[in-house]
């Protein structure tokens, strides 16, 4: 494969307020192949480029990234303007980076998959390849935080295809509006303490800020979980 890969836009859809999730796929039909959780470094021209993870899975046709609206950032303001104007592109695909997550490997094991805002990006797409050889694992088990309920993406997805399969999904809110949420508020990390002790053959699948993730590792240490367990995509 011969980088870079110029793409287009080929679908929208708005995942929470600022929160879109583009669906993308190559100029000339030749797809660059990568592994569940990698990480694609996605250009604009004279617009600087950025990193973002796959959301979708190696096996689905195109890719499909989750990408929040950020005025300090002048690739995501310019992938907005691009498709708020129809323009469709290009994008460059630079490189893809990350070792991403060997879940061929994880079959017979129990998933857990602790995300938080768009960190649910390589997770999804880690899930979604996991999904199509649903009977090759044990419990699977999302644990989602976010600051407010209205940052939640996948809802839809969440509440048909994962519940469908088994996949057990615990959200949680580090910043609930008032009235707007019963569950449980914290981080993430907090939901891990009655779930590992539950599990005869757990692997964790962490992907969040670095606070997040050394937060995340070192509770699930706490809890008895081996390291080489606990599974990062870059």
């Amino acid at each position: 494969m011969t980088f870079p890969l110029e793409l287009r836009l080929t679908s929208l859809v708005r995942q929470t307020e600022e929160i879109w999730s583009f669906g993308m796929a190559p100029v000339d039909g030749r797809p660059a192949p990568f592994t569940a959780g990698q990480v694609a470094v996605l250009e604009i021209e004279g617009s600087g480029s950025t990193y973002l993870a796959f959301a979708g899975s190696p096996a689905d046709e195109g890719y499909e990234f989750l990408v929040k609206r950020n005025v300090g950032n002048s690739f995501n303001r310019a992938l907005f303007d691009l498709a708020e104007s129809g323009a469709g592109g290009p994008v460059r695909l630079r490189q893809v980076v990350g070792h991403g997550f060997p879940v061929e490997e994880l079959t017979g094991h129990d998933l857990v998959l602790v995300a938080m805002g768009t960190g649910l990006a390589p997770l999804r797409s880690a899930l979604r390849l996991v999904l199509r050889q649903r009977a090759a694992y044990g419990r699977l088990v999302v644990l989602y935080g976010a600051r407010q309920a209205s940052d939640f993406c996948y809802q839809e997805e969440m509440a048909t295809e994962w519940e469908a399969n088994g996949v057990e999904l615990r959200q949680v809110l580090s910043r609930p509006a008032s009235g707007e949420w019963s569950g449980p508020t914290g981080y993430v990390q907090s939901l891990l303490d009655n779930l590992v002790p539950t599990l005869p053959r757990p692997v964790a699948l962490v992907c969040g800020s670095l606070e997040m993730i050394e937060q995340t590792k070192a509770r699930l240490g706490e809890l008895g979980f081996p390291a080489e367990k606990i599974l990062t995509n870059y």
